[in-house]
């Protein structure tokens, strides 16, 4: 017997954003809502193409690609499940300025422009919520800029991985979302010297590696313990 489908209200109740919502609200998006199943490697959405809404993550791993000015991407971040994907470009009617790949199997949750603009006029509440979303990504934004402010290549990383990390006190392992290239290039570094660094992170104790797996045995020694390279 195949699996039974859970409903799209059901689905978006469960998301941060749609939370707070009362039933008739989650009923009116529900309606308008489209779900869409994506298989690793495929494409929620490329750079230049026009956005028909807001997409939301049920499960699964997007990555988000610019492109260089040379040519080829640069992961730009990685988004996961509760997280939405379009808004700003929804909202300005532009196309988008990045591409959205998914790097696992996922399930995203398409709510169109006109019912989200719909609600926003009725529902205080929704737009207080959009609200909150949009500035958290302003302030994903000002963090990315932080980051790809720092001069040196190890503390450049070691301040992303700790982003990964809930206590400070306690272990932790983090699976890559994305190749290590990817990473590297996401940190403004060379694979080359990405390796170095992991190498040299690893050889002082300060964390194991396994193919895409890092654990932090002790992150309150890996943020003070780093080697500068």
């Amino acid at each position: 017997m195949a699996p039974r489908e859970i409903p799209a209200e059901t689905l978006l109740a469960r998301l941060p954003l749609f939370q707070a919502l009362d039933k008739a609200t989650l009923t009116r998006l529900a309606a308008a809502t489209t779900r869409h199943a994506f298989k690793r490697g495929e494409h929620v959405f490329r750079r230049g193409e026009r956005l028909g809404g807001l997409y939301v993550i049920v499960y699964g791993q997007v990555r988000l690609l610019g492109h260089k000015p040379k040519g080829g991407t640069r992961l730009t971040g990685v988004a996961g499940p509760g997280h939405s994907l379009g808004e700003p470009m929804m909202f300005l009617e532009r196309p988008a300025v990045v591409s959205a790949e998914v790097a696992s199997d996922a399930l995203l949750l398409q709510v169109p422009k006109q019912a989200v603009f719909d609600e926003l006029e009725r529902n205080p509440r929704f737009a207080r919520l959009m609200l909150v979303g949009l500035s958290r990504r302003v302030e994903s934004l000002v963090q990315e800029l932080e980051l790809q402010a720092l001069g040196n290549g190890t503390e450049r990383f070691v301040t992303w991985l700790l982003r990964h990390c809930d206590d400070p006190a306690a272990p932790f392992a983090l699976t890559l979302p994305a190749t290590k290239g990817a990473i590297a290039s996401h940190l403004n570094l060379t694979p080359e010297h990405f390796s170095r660094i992991l190498q040299e992170l690893q050889q002082a104790g300060l964390l194991q590696v396994s193919g895409r797996k890092i654990t932090v045995p002790h992150p309150a020694r890996l943020t003070g313990g780093w080697a500068r390279s």
